[in-house]
């Protein structure tokens, strides 16, 4: 599937444990859309935020069950991608500045 650069990175994930991964090894985690491949999420994390990406990891998180009164149902599935930036660049957006 060939998507644009904007539709690729659906939006940042901002925990303690990405945390950790971006302060300790340059490693910034992203929501990404379903059928990005890790050669998509590299070029559209150089292009958006004007970086050098090293390595790309990804994995499909499955979607929790949520209980609505006696209405059981699902949250969808979706891709998460963890990317190692080279030694001295950072991401502004994660940085706060």
């Amino acid at each position: 599937m060939n998507l644009a650069v904007q539709d690729v990175i659906v939006r940042p994930i901002i925990s303690e444990k990405a945390e950790r991964g971006r302060e300790a090894e340059r490693q910034y985690a992203f929501q990404v859309h379903r059928d990005a491949t890790k050669i998509q999420v590299k070029g559209a994390v150089e292009k958006l935020f004007t970086v050098k990406v090293t390595a790309v990891r990804t994995s499909i998180a499955r979607g929790k069950n949520k209980r609505v009164g006696r209405h059981v149902g699902q949250r969808p599935n979706w891709k998460k991608a963890i990317v190692t930036l080279k030694e001295g660049d950072t991401i502004a957006l994660f940085e706060g500045k």
